[in-house]
């Protein structure tokens, strides 16, 4: 062999011994790179679609916020505090329905309250039928009846909605109900057959602090919510 063969060969050797010195050798008596699971573990852990993974623990509560809070910086900024009840509540319906968006939400939400308070006001069944449920629906119609026996009118316009503020948030079933509460500020005023006032002031602005729920079927593909409660608040 010439030189250079001889050269090639000592250096193959060499590389062979530092990278069994560095790598060891198998003999078959290793320990796995982990712990696997017992299968017992794993079936649990299959019904939630999770598999626990040694030295961690996860909690697989529905309700639960995010193990890494960067996935969803401030979800609900200026809506709810970060692991709060109200925010637990909002995740819960966002994770049923994901193209839930509580700003445009609470948006529509003072629409809705608007329109149902001034179709009170002006006895339209029909709008409020589109906007009520049932049986906030039957409490209104006969609301409007009585007051129509007597004669009565109301008059109502608002001059602003000061606060529409979530207050509590949950699925039950298939239904979401958020509770929503206003602070506005409107001049109501209910006259007799003979235009007399009977009560309010047409000449002075009234506070108003209601706190009102809605509700809507989740697995619906109707998008719109529903007035499902009514309350005054202080």
């Amino acid at each position: 062999m010439d030189i250079y063969t001889i050269i090639f060969l000592a250096l193959a050797v060499f590389i062979f011994l530092r990278l069994r010195n560095v790598l060891g050798q198998r003999t078959g008596d290793e320990r796995p790179p982990f712990d696997v699971p017992a299968r017992g573990n794993l079936r649990g852990a299959a019904d939630n679609n999770v598999v626990p993974l040694p030295g961690k623990v996860i909690d697989q509560s529905p309700l639960a916020p995010s193990a890494d809070p960067a996935v969803v910086p401030d979800r609900w900024k200026g809506i709810a505090e970060p692991g709060s009840v109200l925010a637990r509540g909002l995740d819960q319906i966002a994770a049923t329905d994901p193209s839930f968006d509580a700003q445009h939400f609470i948006t529509g939400a003072k629409s809705a309250y608007e329109m149902i308070v001034l179709a009170f006001a002006n006895g339209d069944r029909r709008a409020l039928k589109d906007l009520l449920s049932s049986e906030v629906y039957e409490g209104f119609e006969t609301a409007i009846k009585e007051r129509e026996q007597r004669g009565e009118k109301v008059e109502t316009r608002f001059a602003s909605i000061d606060k529409a503020d979530i207050v509590s948030a949950e699925t039950r079933d298939r239904a979401a109900q958020i509770t929503v509460r206003f602070v506005s500020q409107m001049i109501s005023v209910t006259r007799d057959k003979a235009d007399t006032v009977v009560d309010g002031n047409p000449e002075k602005l009234t506070d108003v602090t209601d706190v009102w729920t809605f509700a809507r079927d989740i697995s619906s593909r109707d998008p719109n919510w529903k007035l499902v409660g009514t309350e005054s608040g202080q």
